[in-house]
């Protein structure tokens, strides 16, 4: 029987990425949380693994399921999945869509936590606003998606099947993500510093003036999906 003391497991897939860095750390500070993530690349970021010794790291392969039988020998079974992994930059997504569905629809790591055969995982899936088409602002939950780009559409497929597959699941459509840098910094570009940069530099720069969109600070995000963590963990202080 589980004690009132009993450590729990949070698996950060795509943790490495810019969303997952921030909640690695804020993860890393809480009691009784064991915190571990995926990266895709050969070796996890030095300085992350530096800055939070605690947090243990996994390769993984989101496409083929590669490395979650080691997760689940050494880790063993995460009591709350947060999926950040993803092929994000939709211009990317354009040019190769058979790859950002691979990717961005996360086939086996929803095979891998029904193998487990019971409903003791949360998974907390990132989306995006970019599954509506886009022609007014503030979405609901309710409306229909009409995604008019690749990326959108391999997130509606992804959440399509997490809905017909899993029990317990939490789905995040956020907009554009800013806030600071991350520990191990990442290459993609991120929308302050892009804006800093260029405007720094004193270039001309045009700024989209059609679109609706509502950037969230990532440091909020963060506190959601903790927020999200407490309610599958009755009891415990996050």
């Amino acid at each position: 029987m589980a004690g009132k003391e009993e450590r729990k497991r949070v698996l950060v897939v795509g943790g490495s990425g810019y969303l997952g860095q921030h909640l690695l750390a804020a993860s890393s500070t809480v009691d009784r949380l064991d915190v571990a993530f995926t990266h895709h690349s050969p070796a996890p970021p030095q300085p992350l693994l530096e800055t939070l010794p605690s947090v243990r790291a996994f390769r993984a392969d989101l496409r083929s399921g590669d490395g979650f039988e080691a997760i689940s020998a050494s880790f063993g079974q995460p009591h709350v999945v947060v999926n950040c992994a993803a092929m994000s930059v939709p211009r990317a997504c354009e040019l190769d869509p058979p790859a950002a569905m691979a990717t961005n629809v996360p086939s086996s790591l929803v095979n891998w936590l029904l193998s487990f055969g019971n409903e003791d995982s949360l998974l907390i899936q990132l989306s995006t606003d970019q599954v509506y088409e886009g022609v007014k602002s503030f979405y609901k939950e309710e409306d229909e998606t009409m995604p008019v780009n690749m990326y959108g559409k391999s997130k509606v497929a992804a959440e399509k099947l997490i809905v017909e597959k899993c029990s317990n699941y939490a789905i995040l459509r956020s907009s554009i993500i800013y806030g600071p840098q991350t520990i191990s910094p990442v290459a993609k570009s991120l929308p302050i510093q892009w804006m800093d940069g260029v405007l720094s530099q004193g270039q001309q720069v045009e700024f989209f003036s059609d679109e609706f969109r509502c950037p969230v600070y990532v440091k909020d995000m963060v506190d959601v999906i903790l927020s999200l963590t407490k309610t599958w963990f009755p009891g415990m202080t996050v």
